[in-house]
């Protein structure tokens, strides 16, 4: 007797909420589900790197302009992306879920 997996859609989406990518790795899909924690950590570290170097300008530590506009533009493009990124994997950890 061959025992059916199921996977539960309302976990799997709990699981992205808490991490990205965390209900595809639940669901089976460990290529996508590493792929998204990749991208999610690469987003958040854009955003630090960015975040950092705003307080040091707020700090009166970097005089530049330039660099205070590329922080806010790479804190912006950090920020986007992890929330495209989180709204994708609940979404898809929840279809997947209901699709097996």
């Amino acid at each position: 007797m061959e025992r059916e997996k199921i996977n539960h859609p309302g976990t799997a989406a709990v699981l992205s909420f808490i991490f990205n990518g965390l209900g595809q790795l639940y669901n089976g899909q460990i290529f996508k589900g590493l792929l998204i924690i990749f991208l999610s950590s690469l987003s958040m570290l854009v955003l630090t790197i960015a975040s950092i170097f705003i307080c040091f300008w707020l700090l009166g530590k970097i005089i530049s302009i330039k660099v205070l506009i590329w922080s806010i533009v790479l804190f912006s493009v950090g920020l986007v992306s992890i929330c495209i990124l989180g709204i994708y994997s609940i979404l898809d950890a929840y279809r997947a879920a209901i699709k097996e």
